[in-house]
């Protein structure tokens, strides 16, 4: 089994499609942990603020297939894939780690990117595993937090849902 971290945010409806989307979650890999849920506002549009965490889940699928029905979550849960890269979100899930893996592969590149750059991805898995180390950086979590240059720039806002 494979311990995979996953990025969800939303900010259409965002209470109800993250409540929904956790319970996929658990009845697809069981038990499953979640961290703080933050409000932030909307990267790269003008939007909604979006409701943002991290999930945990243990999985044998293969990173792709894994994604492949992420992206169907996503689809059942109004996602609309004809708006721009950067717009609203009933569902946006992104696979942040795979274990360890270091990938860049057929569009699926891990560790994600996103993780460090930008507070709505890196604080709610810091908060949910601090002592797990970046493959990459090779820092914890909880540094990775600390020394977060922007943290100014992308206020957060601890929320509930």
């Amino acid at each position: 089994m494979t311990e995979v971290y996953l990025g969800l945010g939303s900010n259409t409806d965002a209470r109800r499609y993250l409540r929904s989307a956790l319970r996929a979650l658990e009845t697809k890999f069981g038990a499953i942990q979640w961290s703080p849920v933050y409000t932030s506002p909307a990267v790269g549009f003008d939007g909604d603020d979006f409701l943002n965490m991290v999930v945990k889940i243990k999985t044998n699928l293969q990173a792709a297939v894994l994604r492949d029905w992420l992206r169907q979550l996503e689809d059942q849960h109004d996602r609309d894939r004809s708006q721009p890269r950067f717009s609203d979100r009933s569902l946006d899930i992104d696979i942040l780690l795979f274990g360890n893996r270091v990938l860049d592969k057929d569009g699926l590149v891990l560790p994600r990117a996103e993780i460090l750059h930008y507070a709505h991805v890196l604080k709610p898995l810091a908060d949910l595993a601090p002592k797990l180390r970046h493959p990459v950086e090779k820092k914890s979590y909880r540094r990775l937090w600390r020394e977060f240059a922007d943290k100014q720039q992308q206020p957060l806002y601890l929320t509930t849902i």
